[in-house]
């Protein structure tokens, strides 16, 4: 091999190895993109939010007791998201699940053993009722 072919060998290969890594970094880059882009939504955050403090309430709560809570962030999330009211925030065996987006959800447990409904309030239509039946 000569001098020359020697140098377009290594300029292939050199080339080859640049493609590879623009190639790479613009794939890390639209992840990059899409896992921002879902958090910018907030959904998540406020699945979360929501969930644990719903938690903490059920918790420290009597039994027989009927809480409000103003969800009304969550709600309008939830109806541009196309989930409906009533399947916001539902409780069954001691799990708490709030789900602001159709594919997604949150789920939180708590610890007391009461049976606990929730459903949304009829006025104004941005509140949660979480209702504490009593122990099980």
């Amino acid at each position: 091999m000569n001098q020359k072919e020697k140098r377009l060998n290594k300029r292939g290969i050199i080339l080859m190895e640049n493609v590879i890594f623009i190639v790479l970094n613009i794939l890390f880059i639209s992840i990059l993109a899409l896992f921002i882009y879902k958090q910018g939504n907030g959904a998540i955050v406020l699945e979360q939010s929501y969930a644990k403090n719903i938690a903490l309430l059920i918790d420290s709560a009597k039994p027989v007791s009927e809480l409000r809570l103003n969800m009304e962030d969550a709600m309008d999330l939830a109806e541009k998201n196309g989930v409906d009211r009533e399947q916001v925030v539902k409780i069954e065996n001691n799990i708490i699940t709030v789900k602001l987006n159709k594919d997604s959800g949150y789920q939180y447990s708590f610890f007391n053993d009461v049976d606990a409904t929730a459903y949304p309030d009829i006025f104004p239509n941005k509140n949660y009722i979480i209702k504490i039946n009593g122990y099980k």
